[in-house]
């Protein structure tokens, strides 16, 4: 059977290596959320290496507002194969100089509605492996995860709708990158 390859997408600058990808940055983009795509990689040890898709500055999670972002690096996956998940199981327990583990949020397809699974968000849990819905908090805490934003400042909300507080916008920003159309050059309109 022949393989489906990702098909590599320009969009703001950036060559994602996939659509799917430049979806994600078209959500993040109509949420005016500032990213950077894959602008550092990682030497795992054991001659494995690591380069997350994007970093964002994440503001707050389960409704609770940071007074100073962290870093949170997003992996977008199609499909998680066997290496895949060792790479991220093995970065998101990556302690570099003593310093706490790695936040990471795995996504896939864009969902259809704000408070759908079709987001299949992951995450790594105690070094077991990603698990469906989850990703583990710098404060060691697992819960569903909703990618939101507001005023340009991204957050990870709870797994319910009740910590949203804009749903229609972040709505919007999951249509936009749904319908997003890269064939023939073309670029999404913001308005």
């Amino acid at each position: 059977m022949a393989e489906i390859k990702p098909i590599e997408t320009i969009y703001n600058g950036y060559r994602f290596r996939s659509r799917l990808e430049a979806r994600w940055a078209v959500f993040f983009d109509s949420l005016h959320v500032q990213y950077e795509y894959e602008p550092e990689g990682f030497d795992l040890g054991n001659g494995l290496y690591y380069l997350p898709d994007f970093r964002v500055k994440c503001w707050g999670t389960r409704g609770s507002i940071c007074n100073e972002p962290f870093d949170l690096w997003i992996e977008v996956k199609g499909k998680m194969t066997a290496e895949d998940a060792l790479k991220i199981i093995r970065f998101a327990n990556f302690k570099d100089y003593g310093c706490i583990e790695n936040a990471i949020l795995i996504v896939g397809n864009i969902p259809e509605r704000w408070n759908s699974h079709d987001s299949k968000a992951l995450g790594v849990y105690e070094g077991y492996g990603p698990h469906p819905f989850n990703y583990e908090l710098i404060d060691g805490d697992c819960f569903g995860a909703y990618p939101a934003a507001f005023k340009g400042k991204f957050f990870l909300w709870g797994d319910e709708g009740s910590y949203i507080w804009n749903v229609d916008e972040v709505e919007a920003a999951y249509d936009k990158a749904r319908q997003a159309r890269f064939e023939h050059g073309e670029t999404p309109k913001f308005n």
